[in-house]
């Protein structure tokens, strides 16, 4: 029986260009929806651009604009954008409507009824030099917590807690610079603990959550939750909160609501709305970012709890994206917006390369573009497209592109690829995308193997019956490969489709054959990447940045070259001592080596696959041959430093370390004293 299913992506804010950080995410969701839809159930997905906020008002004022003039360009600017990416969405809204805003006043008026909201007045941050009460977003200064420098007034981005403006150190407006003063101003605030209880119970239900996002829930419900101020002092765009004057609400309180607003926008029907929303008939699934983690699994269900509606049923919670081991950078060139993207390479390799990269976990996500190039090149070009190209082109037309049907042989290779169909679609389910890259792959190698085994465009020269057979037999394995990775690169499956002369490539139609068939046309499916084009996209990233900010330009260039100023690049002291903060820049993990090999050409390295857990398997060039056979090597759980930036070798990529001591014909490997999980994070 099929599922419904409702799907939403974090959304974007409307005051800024798309960047690749956004459109993981977005690739991430729209995998696993394309996904359900292939599996046959019904799946909607839906998102929309975030447009209310002090910091929409000020920019459209800068540029001499209204904001919703602005915010209407910068939505169709968006949805360009990530659809450009083969995101799939079935509708794409804005926060600021009619619908949003009848459900914001709806939602604040029961839970007001109920008694979970309360008023009183608060001493504010005020700009005395701006003339305004600032925004959260507008102030910064240190962390409370964890005493990260820069926070915004809200939230840490480096810790993740959520407090009061006022409770920042060293505090600053984030426009004039002026240190902002306090001032008395009436706010009105929903009761956050008074759902508690229903949220701790809310949170170990099922699989809603994944094992970090309960753990980081379960350290703010020890802290004790708090109450959450929902309103803002005018000048403020956005909705004006009934029964107060010149108050508003704050903009997370209807962002959220938005996921409530495209879903009526695209149904139209409230009845078909209800299904979701009100009467438990479908499910409600949220992908977003750990850093707004804080907002979706407290203030979001708890209003819906407060107020009548339906909660979600997975919160799928994934890590920011890096980009060769660091935080993208405007002035390296690697804070690459997605239009720039598209200019120089195909979003196909990029949906590719991140469902290689992806688990079900919070960890970040590595961008390494030598290993973007070879991934893409070695995996999809080298082993799954050129399947298809090395038996359609030349040999299929001699034998007038009609295949025959497959022998013993062949029924049993198609056999043995149709059986990892239920732990695919399980991996898929559990968006342990590198984990279903990894098993496509290896299936690859293995039809491949058969290829070159038969060689057909040898046989084509003496046995057009026997190549037949062979081509009929590689061609239905790379069907039931490519409809396993349907949901990751659509536009290549729809050129198969065509080539195979069917509608399309879904898990219902899997078990079909293609025999006694004329196959249409070939068209190429997809390019290696060109190393060249990356240079030329991060060569015109950091060009708009520095047209746009010639000063720090200079002052970031200045920091480069030199070393001894004081910034990361000297991480130890004169003394010879690290701190613990640079300590734990070193991600060391328990890991479990699944494969060994010796390395041809090289005398003192083997080649292991580690599996990491929810990390997924990394590849280890490690020295130690002249200590280790890689048969003794398989089975053993040993220590790795997990977050070393990906090194490209001449054997091929290495992307972990394994720890050992020793001199190199002896070397011992670090091994857990006890027990361990691979994956598990060394303390």
């Amino acid at each position: 029986m099929s599922k419904n299913i409702l799907v939403t992506s974090a959304l974007p804010y409307a005051n800024g260009s798309i960047h690749l950080g956004h459109v993981l995410e977005a690739v991430q969701t729209d995998v696993w929806v394309r996904f359900q839809k292939l599996v046959g159930n019904n799946c909607y997905f839906f998102c929309a651009d975030d447009t209310h906020g002090t910091p929409i008002m000020i920019a459209a004022k800068k540029a001499g604009k209204t904001p919703e003039s602005m915010i209407e360009e910068v939505q169709k600017e968006h949805y360009k954008d990530l659809t450009a990416f083969g995101v799939s969405y079935d509708n794409y809204y804005t926060t600021n409507s009619e619908e949003n805003k009848k459900f914001s006043e709806s939602i604040y008026l029961t839970l007001k009824k109920n008694g979970h909201i309360v008023a009183r007045n608060i001493e504010q941050s005020y700009c005395e030099h701006d003339k305004m009460f600032l925004p959260d977003r507008f102030i910064k200064g240190t962390c409370p917590k964890c005493g990260s420098k820069d926070q915004y007034g809200d939230s840490c981005e480096v810790c993740g807690t959520s407090y009061s403006p006022k409770d920042l150190k060293d505090s600053y407006c984030s426009m004039c610079g002026t240190k902002p003063v306090l001032k008395e101003s009436k706010h009105l605030f929903f009761k956050l603990q008074d759902f508690q209880s229903q949220l701790q119970t809310w949170m170990e239900e099922g699989s809603r959550l994944n094992e970090g996002a309960q753990k980081k829930l379960k350290e703010w419900f020890t802290s004790g939750l708090q109450e959450w101020d929902i309103s803002r002092d005018g000048p403020y765009f956005g909705f004006a909160i009934p029964e107060e004057e010149n108050k508003y609400f704050y903009v997370w309180l209807d962002a959220p609501v938005g996921y409530m607003a495209s879903s009526l926008n695209f149904f139209k029907d409230e009845k078909k709305f209800n299904e979701f929303w009100k009467d438990g008939k479908g499910e409600i699934i949220h992908f977003i970012g750990k850093d707004i983690l804080y907002f979706h699994g407290l203030f979001w269900p708890a209003m819906l709890m407060g107020s009548g509606y339906q909660t979600p049923a997975q919160l799928n919670v994934h890590g920011f994206l890096t980009v060769n081991g660091e935080k993208m950078s405007k002035s390296r060139g690697t804070f690459i917006n997605a239009s720039t993207f598209v200019k120089f390479l195909d979003v196909e390799h990029f949906r590719f390369y991140m469902a290689c990269r992806l688990g079900p976990g919070m960890e970040d996500v590595d961008i390494s573009f030598d290993d973007y190039v070879s991934r893409v090149n070695s995996d999809l070009i080298g082993n799954l497209v050129n399947l298809v190209s090395r038996v359609s082109t030349s040999i299929l037309d001699k034998m007038d592109r009609k295949l025959g049907v497959l022998s013993l042989e062949g029924k049993s290779l198609v056999a043995e690829l149709l059986s990892k169909e239920s732990e695919i679609r399980e991996a898929y389910e559990s968006r342990n995308y590198s984990k279903v890259m990894r098993e496509i792959t290896g299936l690859g190698d293995k039809v491949n193997k058969y290829v070159n085994d038969y060689a057909p465009w040898n046989l084509i020269k003496t046995d057009v019956e026997k190549a037949r057979e062979v081509v009929t037999t590689s061609l239905n394995c790379a069907k039931i490969l490519f409809t396993y990775l349907a949901p990751v690169t659509p536009n290549i499956v729809g050129s198969l489709a065509s080539l195979f002369q069917v509608p399309n490539l879904s898990f219902l139609n899997l078990n079909e054959t293609l025999e006694n068939k004329v196959l249409g046309p070939y068209q190429m499916l997809s390019k290696r990447v060109e190393e060249k084009n990356i240079s030329l996209m991060i060569q015109e990233t950091k060009e708009v940045f520095e047209k746009a900010n010639p000063e720090k330009s200079k002052l970031d260039q200045g920091k480069t070259q030199n070393p001894d100023s004081g910034s990361a690049t000297a991480t130890v002291s004169e003394d010879g001592f690290i701190t613990i903060d640079e300590l734990s820049k070193v991600e060391l993990r328990v890991g479990l080596i699944v494969e060994a090999n010796p390395v041809e050409g090289a005398d003192k390295l083997l080649f292991v696959k580690v599996n990491l857990g929810e990390k997924g398997i990394k590849n280890v060039f490690a020295g130690i041959k002249a200590s280790y056979t890689a048969e003794e090597l398989v089975g053993k759980k040993v220590v790795v430093v997990a977050n070393l930036k990906p090194r490209q070798m001449k054997f091929g990529l290495s992307e972990a370390m394994l720890l050992a001591s020793g001199k190199e014909k002896t070397l011992s490997l670090f091994v857990p004293d006890r027990d361990a999980n691979p994956g598990d994070l060394l303390k």
